[in-house]
């Protein structure tokens, strides 16, 4: 089979980003600590990557965030344990294929609320 713009296995990697304001950032402080604790191996391994505490929006994101990178055997679990321990913080999760516009505008999966990105950054 060829690979097209379409196939997944142009994914390279995956990013989780866990959305919060000033009023929520306790709670996103909570949930990061907790992720460190149940993904703890992950995290040592490599095979999750925990990024920046951002107060403030960073790129295409129009919230503070932080940052979860991880590979497509962690996509799975990621995605049922951020569905179901989120609580009221919203989190934006794409892939990484290379076409930064196409991963944030048309290949996201939302969990919680969606927001609108600022995809002029992105050539949007």
């Amino acid at each position: 089979m060829e690979a097209t713009d379409t196939h997944p296995r142009l994914i390279s990697d995956w990013h989780a980003h866990v959305y919060f304001d000033a009023v929520s950032r306790d709670a996103a402080w909570q949930l990061r600590l907790v992720i460190e604790q149940e993904f703890a191996s992950e995290l040592e391994s490599g095979a999750l990557r925990l990024g920046r505490f951002h107060e403030r929006p960073v790129g295409p994101h129009p919230m503070w965030s932080f940052q979860l990178g991880f590979g497509g055997d962690l996509l799975a679990p990621m995605l049922g344990w951020l569905t179901l321990n989120h609580g009221a913080l919203d989190i934006f999760m794409h892939p990484n294929t290379g076409n930064a516009l196409a991963d944030h505008r048309d290949s996201a999966v939302w969990i919680g609320r969606s927001h609108e990105l600022v995809l002029r950054g992105l050539g949007g």
